[in-house]
């Protein structure tokens, strides 16, 4: 299971840096492009194509902002730590599904295991933080037993 936490970790961070590489591209060019239209266009039109480019270049920040903290979460877990109760990069066995504690991010298959990636922040994460095996948690109604801690 050491060897399924390393590659659910690795996929994960290439996840996180091909989503910032791309973002990067997109403000790059955009960039580019303000620039280019900056050199050879005047009037009312020019100024409000900056000014949507402008706020284009904005919203990519923000979500690059988004995938740096993600990333940097990422870098903390440390894949050969076994501890005995859940902390931040544990990967869960609980109600016959795994649950890996780091960010927010798209559920994945690691060698035909379905992985589900959650926040210490979100509901279902801030009542797993801490917990041991054996324990259950219900969240909503639906019980969570953990089965194994990774």
């Amino acid at each position: 299971m050491k060897e399924l936490k390393q590659k659910v970790l690795n996929y994960y961070k290439q996840q996180v840096q091909d989503k910032e590489d791309a973002f990067r591209d997109m403000i790059d060019a955009l960039t580019e492009g303000a620039a280019n239209d900056a050199k050879g266009s005047a009037g009312d039109k020019h100024e409000t194509a900056l000014s949507m480019m402008h706020l284009e270049q904005e919203k990519l920040n923000h979500k690059l902002k988004e995938i740096l903290e993600q990333k940097s979460i990422l870098d903390k877990i440390e894949p050969d730590v076994a501890p005995s109760k859940i902390i931040l990069g544990s990967l869960v066995k609980a109600n016959n599904m795994y649950l890996f504690l780091s960010a927010a991010l798209p559920k994945i298959v690691v060698e035909g295991t379905t992985i589900f990636a959650l926040s210490p922040q979100s509901p279902l994460g801030s009542k797993l933080l801490g917990s041991e095996k054996g324990s259950e948690i219900e969240i909503n109604g639906t019980v969570y037993l953990i089965h194994e801690i990774y």
